[in-house]
């Protein structure tokens, strides 16, 4: 919005909802020029369109700026349509989606507002006229069947992690002492490996296991692993001692916790095969859609189709940001100062009000590339090591801003990535 001659622009608020969405526009002095419902739908976006330009024609106003909250996938069609509808181009249209905490922020510097549609479709235009908008226009649907996909996969993953808490309370309630053995002690790397997964649903309680040979629990354990153990015998061992102490429970409450640990584990291996299968589709539609900002995020060590993918899915372009603190603030992986007078406090808690999408898979493409480049590698020890209390998580997250950086670098200069050279290091 930075080249618009604001008084000459028209700022058309939309309240969008499931059937309705409400329009109200005004100019840049605040008067208000339009004030209308129309059906969510595809005639009621033609009357929309038709009110608009008959407002424009004749006038002084060369420009048009629509705003409207990003809530849910009730915005999409209008978005489309107004960005892309012909009888609009002559106008020049600027279509917006507005993260919805900004105009409830701003809603509150209207004192004794009321909340209704007719309102908020204002509070929305007036936001828009004060220039409080920083995020890039409307992409259309160019971004949008790859955006459909990354976005699932990350529905599929949170699936996945939700079971998997769900099944931890049976497996403890099950066989406590294997739920809270600690990592270095673990007989598995976790409780939802093959070999896991046949120790939980093939015994149907902890007794059977402390009633097994030793021979026969071995041989169990060589077939199931097929073979991985370096030393049967000593897992052997462990299974048997954390089932000896383990809390025995009623019988008649195993038969259900084993339903439900074996429904549990169909569920991820459905998760697990379905998230494989979209990464499959997100490769292929990446491919066939490949730019240059795809193959610049490529060359990037540790980043593959998906981490490219779903990044340019939210962000479209790098040119729709200034700068690499404006791309950090759109994902939320800012820290806003905590100060007042001479206090400025230590905890500054990140900021999750942008676009947590974009945020998921920048963190997630962090983790990659600190594997394989050893400057990220280097950043994250260091972050890791400086506090005592959420050290993964904290270092992660400040290795994802840093690679906010060097993505933003690189986007901006059209080139590839190439350790020890302009946009290869941040």
């Amino acid at each position: 919005m930075k080249n618009l001659d604001v008084l000459t622009t028209l700022f058309v608020g939309i309240d969008v909802g499931s059937q309705t969405n409400v329009v109200y526009a005004m100019d840049f002095h605040s008067n208000k020029l339009l004030k209308i419902k129309v059906p969510n739908n595809h005639s009621g976006a033609e009357s929309l369109a038709d009110a608009v330009c008959g407002l424009m024609e004749g006038t002084a106003f060369k420009a048009v700026v629509f705003a409207m909250e990003s809530t849910s996938i009730y915005g999409v069609h209008i978005a489309n349509f107004l960005s892309s509808c012909p009888q609009m181009l002559g106008f020049h249209p600027y279509v917006y989606c507005i993260n919805p905490k900004l105009t409830a922020n701003y809603r509150k510097s209207f004192v004794g507002l009321e909340k209704t549609d007719d309102r908020d479709a204002f509070v929305i235009a007036d936001f828009a006229r004060v220039g409080r908008i920083t995020s890039a226009p409307w992409r259309g649907s160019q971004y949008l069947a790859l955006q459909r996909l990354t976005r699932h996969r990350l529905h599929l993953v949170e699936c996945l992690v939700r079971e998997k808490n769900y099944m931890a309370a049976n497996v403890f309630l099950k066989f406590s002492e294997l739920a809270t053995l600690k990592k270095s002690a673990h007989p598995f790397s976790s409780n939802f490996t093959a070999t896991a997964e046949a120790m939980l649903t093939d015994f149907f309680s902890p007794e059977d296991i402390v009633l097994m040979s030793t021979d026969d629990l071995v041989a169990f354990l060589c077939e199931k692993s097929k073979g991985r153990f370096k030393d049967p015998e000593s897992v052997a061992g462990i299974l048997k001692r954390a089932a000896t102490e383990s809390y025995k429970l009623d019988k008649v409450l195993y038969e259900p916790l084993n339903t439900a640990i074996a429904s549990s584990f169909n569920c991820l291996s459905a998760f697990e095969k379905e998230t494989k299968a979209v990464d499959r589709a997100i490769e292929r539609l990446a491919v066939g859609q490949s730019g240059n900002e795809y193959q610049i995020l490529r060359s990037v060590p540790g980043f593959g189709p998906v981490y490219a993918s779903g990044i340019l899915a939210e962000i479209g372009s790098g040119s729709a940001f200034h700068s690499q603190d404006a791309l950090a603030k759109y994902a939320g992986l800012v820290w806003p100062k905590n100060q007042s007078g001479e206090f400025d406090a230590d905890d500054t808690p990140m900021s999750k009000a942008g676009n947590r999408y974009l945020r998921y898979y920048l963190v997630e493409a962090a983790r990659s590339v600190s594997q394989y480049v050893p400057e990220y590698q280097a950043f994250y020890q260091k972050k890791f090591n400086e506090v005592k209390t959420h050290q993964h998580k904290r270092a992660l997250v400040l290795t994802a801003r840093k690679l906010v950086r060097l993505i933003y670098g690189l986007l901006a200069k059209d080139q590839l990535y190439t350790p020890n050279k302009v946009g290869g290091t941040s």
